[in-house]
Parts: structure tokens; C-alpha cells; sequence
């Protein structure tokens, strides 16, 4: 029993329950496509802060709380709660901000990648094909000496600041005082309830900082180390998220999906900028050193710099949607190709001036 249950079968295990409740969270009241997306959650989360002003994106997800608590309370049951960083902030925010207008560009951080794959949307293969290249250009860089510094112990008071913002929009979340802005149409009118939300949240938190649960950090690992223990994990979440879709009934008469590339929802089929929006999360995440809902989780284990990275992602949200670089179903932003062009300028500089001598 104890060699069966080991670290390869647990985040196997994480990875199917996670795709089933990606799956299922669209049967319970999220939009389609979207049971889970870390991009757009706080995109969503963004809006409802009025961060940015488009109305039909604009709802606190209590997921997203979920995920950072679910992290703080395991981390503090398994005694890994240790507040630390100091490994350059301003980076990292400036790279988050990168990360989002990179997914918002095809609309989806990659979890929503590997459901809408799942869900029959085969854009997603081309935002595929874009994130591993960004991995890879990361990895290049990464094995040229770039490195954004040692991070070291900081105050416990520093580690208690993002979950304690977390605890606060989860309590807005429940009594929606007026000064929050919740969508009336469009993807932000659609959730599942709260409760449900949080519970999908805290076991997802839980599930990934046990595992180390990362979609980029999982081709990283196979290209710089030939490590797959990470892929695992992704690949048992695109089987269990497609096989819950079938048993689900969103397939076939009456479902919700349908294989091809046209007529998906909240997507478009502007594969180039899929391609290279996709890339530039892959490449900035890898800087970072993780994808979107691995700097959450490590944001409730008490790291600040991936609760810096988080805030860079609302900022991204909020400039994504407020300069338009974001895409929509009718196509990529007016702006996004330059964002995204201007991202992918941003990061290769930093790989090379942010270089460590050996």
C-alpha cells in the first residue's frame, strides 16, 4: 500500500478529482468552458473591484479565495507555512501583468486551455503549441544564467497580507455590499453558488500544495530535467475533465460543446495571436518559476513574492480591459497584438539583463 501510494499517485489523484470539478462546475452554474480559470477568475475579480469597467466580466469568485486559503490552512497543517521573499517584486509584478494579457489575448490561463480542449475547442490546440514554445524560450534563458534573485525570510506579518485580502473578498463576496460590481449578462453573470465555490476552492488549494500541482512548471520539467511527474498531474486532468463531459451529457443532442473551432464559447479563432498569447504566459510564468494557480497557492503558503505576482495579474487584468488588448468571441483586442508583442520584447530583455554570472 505505501508503494502504491506514493508522490506520482497522489498528483494523479489531485489532477482527476480537479478535472472532474473543472468539468462539473460548468453543470453547476459556471459559464461553459470556464468551470475553472484562474485568468479569468481574477479577471473576473478585477472587475468586480472596478479595476476595469467592462460590465459583462465582473464578479467576485469566491474559487479564487478558495485556492489561497485552502493553500494557507494545509501549509500551516503540514507545517510549511514560512514567510519569505524579496527575490525582485517589481519584476515579478510586471511579469504577472504579462501572464494575464498573454491569457486574456486567447482568453484562458491554462487550466481553461486544457477544459476548452476537453470541452471540444481545438483553438486550444494552437494556445498549446504557443505555451510549450514560451517554455521553451524560457528555458533557454533560464539554462543562460537568468535568475531573479535569492528570496529570504521575511516577517510573519508579510506572509499574512494577501490571505488576509483573500479573507476579505471572500467576505464581500458573501454579503455583495454595493460598492462591489457584479455582472447582469455575460460570463460574470454566470456562477456557481457560493458555498459550492469555496468548497471547489479550498480543495483545489489543498490538492495543489500537497502535489505542487503546476500546468507550465510540468513542461519545464520535462524539457529542463525530463522530470514528467508534474505532467501527470495535467494529463490525468484533461482525461477526467473529457470523460466528465461525456458522462455529464455536454457532448452529443442537447450538450453544451461540439468538436471543431468555430462557434465556441467566449473564444475566437485568431490562432496566431492564440499562439503567441499563450507563448508569452509560457515564457513569463517560467521566469516566475509557476503558472497562475501555482502563485496562488504558494501566496497562502506565505511567499510574498508570488502574492506580488498575484497583484501584477489584476493589474494585468485591469490594463488588458481598460487600454482594449483584451480578445472577445468576435476576435483579438484592438490593441492586444502590440500588448502582446510588447510583453514578449519585455521578457526576452529581462532574460538577458537579469543574467547571473556563473
Amino acid at each position: 500500500m505505501t508503494r502504491f501510494w506514493n508522490a506520482r499517485t497522489k498528483i494523479i489523484l489531485a489532477g482527476l478529482v480537479f478535472g472532474v470539478l473543472g468539468a462539473l462546475a460548468v453543470n453547476w452554474g459556471n459559464p461553459p468552458n470556464m468551470g475553472i480559470c484562474v485568468a479569468c477568475f481574477l479577471r473576473d475579480i478585477a472587475g468586480a473591484l472596478k479595476l476595469h469597467q467592462a460590465s459583462v466580466v465582473q464578479y467576485l469568485r469566491p474559487e479564487i479565495m478558495g485556492f489561497t486559503l485552502g493553500a494557507l490552512l494545509t501549509a500551516f497543517a503540514f507545517r510549511e507555512w514560512r514567510p519569505r521573499g524579496g527575490s525582485s517584486p517589481i519584476i515579478r509584478f510586471v511579469l504577472g501583468a504579462f501572464v494575464m494579457i498573454g491569457a486574456l489575448a486567447f482568453l484562458g490561463c491554462p487550466i481553461r486551455m486544457l477544459l476548452r480542449l476537453a470541452g471540444g475547442d481545438l483553438n486550444g490546440l494552437s494556445a498549446l503549441g504557443g505555451m510549450v514554445f514560451g517554455v521553451l524560450v524560457g528555458i533557454i534563458l533560464l539554462k543562460r544564467g537568468f535568475n531573479l534573485g535569492r528570496a529570504g525570510r521575511m516577517p510573519a506579518a508579510a506572509g499574512w497580507i494577501l490571505p488576509l485580502i483573500m479573507v476579505g473578498l471572500l467576505v464581500f463576496a458573501t454579503v455583495k455590499p454595493g460598492f462591489i460590481a457584479t455582472s447582469e449578462s455575460g460570463p460574470g453573470s454566470m456562477y456557481v453558488p457560493v458555498a459550492v465555490a469555496v468548497v471547489i476552492g479550498l480543495a483545489v488549494g489543498f490538492m495543489a500544495q500537497r502535489t505542487r500541482f503546476c500546468s507550465v512548471g510540468a513542461w519545464r520539467d520535462i524539457f529542463l530535467v525530463r522530470d514528467f511527474h508534474l505532467f501527470g498531474g495535467i494529463a490525468a486532468f484533461f482525461v477526467a475533465a473529457l470523460v466528465t463531459n461525456y458522462i455529464a451529457g455536454n457532448f452529443g443532442d442537447g450538450g453544451i460543446y461540439h468538436w471543431g473551432f468555430k462557434g465556441q464559447p467566449v473564444s475566437h479563432t485568431e490562432h496566431l495571436w492564440n499562439f503567441f498569447g499563450m507563448g508569452l504566459l509560457g515564457l513569463a510564468a517560467t521566469q516566475i518559476g509557476g503558472c497562475p494557480l501555482r502563485n496562488l497557492v504558494l501566496s497562502g503558503e506565505g511567499d510574498t513574492d508570488a502574492a506580488v505576482t498575484v497583484l501584477g495579474y489584476l493589474g494585468g487584468a485591469a490594463v488588458a480591459h481598460n487600454f482594449l488588448t483584451a480578445s472577445s468571441p468576435s476576435g483579438v483586442g484592438t490593441w492586444g497584438p502590440v500588448a502582446v508583442i510588447v510583453g514578449w520584447v519585455f521578457c526576452l530583455g529581462i532574460g538577458v539583463l537579469m543574467r547571473q554570472k556563473a
